[in-house]
């Protein structure tokens, strides 16, 4: 298979970019979406040429740095799959495919397809965590927890942090990733000690970090790799409706 790509090139987050037009011949249908990426690579590099920055690291489908548009879709052409589980049987033949970086006000271009995704990092560290004592791991295991909620937690807790859902939404919003992060933690005992303090925290810079507000147009949902459930952001709504009302 050969393909024509349209790649957003960078120099760093003070430049300004432009797409360059690269041609890729004998690619194999089973290749991986970030394998054709190596290959050209490795074409630009013995013709002496700059190589495309993106990010990668575990190309299982876990971590999320491999976050990429392709052609307009965040991950690409998949459902439930990350950019490193998408293959280059999804494209056609001969097909013009055009990659971007993630196109977020909240996460700045570092250089080429490549982004700086800390905001997230610091909305976890705003309130994304547990800090109460909860004692040993026997202890833990002996609170009783229904499985509807442990099951409901752990498909919040699925989020990968890749950012596909605020790269997608047309108001940049995270609220996707926050009530991920928040209703993983408020369907278990041992997060709703600091249940208020962390909704309005996360809410608290979330906003500050300049993300938008939330329209419930579903694009985030559709395009998660990891599926997970829009309402998990009614949940956060009410979470952080309650902290205000304690207040």
């Amino acid at each position: 298979m050969k393909f024509t790509l349209k790649i957003w090139r960078q120099k760093d987050a003070k430049s300004k970019g432009a797409f360059q037009t690269y041609q890729v011949d004998n690619i194999s249908p089973d290749t991986s979406f970030l394998e054709m990426l190596d290959i050209l690579n490795n074409d630009l590099v013995h013709k002496g040429e700059e190589p495309v920055a993106f990010d990668h690291d575990c190309r299982e489908g876990i971590c999320g740095m491999c976050s990429l548009h392709i052609n307009g879709r965040a991950h690409g052409p998949g459902t439930a799959a990350t950019t490193c589980q998408i293959y280059m049987r999804k494209f056609k033949d001969g097909e013009t495919i055009v990659i971007e970086p993630w196109r977020s006000a909240a996460f700045p271009v570092i250089k080429d397809l490549v982004v700086n995704r800390g905001a997230y990092d610091e909305i976890l560290q705003a309130g994304g965590f547990v800090s109460v004592r909860t004692n040993s791991v026997p202890d833990a295991n002996a609170i009783p927890i229904a499985k509807a909620d442990a099951d409901e937690s752990m498909d919040a807790a699925a989020c990968i942090g890749c950012g596909a859902c605020a790269a997608t939404c047309k108001n940049g919003s995270a609220m996707l990733f926050v009530a991920a992060r928040v209703s993983s933690l408020a369907k278990l005992p041992q997060g709703r000690v600091e249940g208020a303090r962390r909704a309005k925290a996360m809410v608290a810079k979330m906003d500050e970090l300049g993300f938008g507000n939330c329209t419930n147009t579903g694009a985030c949902q559709a395009e998660c790799p990891k599926a997970v459930s829009i309402a998990h952001i009614a949940r956060l709504n009410r979470e952080f409706l309650a902290a205000k009302l304690e207040d």
